[in-house]
């Protein structure tokens, strides 16, 4: 039962990974880098209840905690830089460039 997990947490990984590797634009960077956080809490939960030990379960709630904050602050970032660049395209964003 644990390898089904394991492979559906694998399979969410890499389309998180491909999302990120193949996107333009940095909401869909966004979301890749979202896919790959919930295939690691899917693991975490997925060896807590196989190994009858809770502590996945409080790793995978600190770890939503933590890609909420991190969805906020990079939608926050995005929202800057379109009112600033009026794009959200990765290739077109250079403002740390002098």
């Amino acid at each position: 039962m644990l390898k089904g997990y394991l492979l559906l947490a694998a399979a969410v990984f890499a389309i998180g990974l491909f999302g990120v590797l193949t996107r333009r634009n940095a909401v869909g960077i966004l979301l890749g880098i979202e896919l790959m956080l919930n295939a690691v809490n899917i693991n975490l939960v997925a060896f807590a209840w196989h190994g009858g030990n809770p502590v996945g379960w409080v790793f995978a709630l600190f770890t939503i905690a933590i890609t909420v904050a991190e969805v906020a602050v990079g939608l926050a970032i995005v929202i800057v830089i379109f009112r600033v660049r009026r794009t959200v395209e990765a290739d077109h964003l250079t403002l740390l460039r002098g």
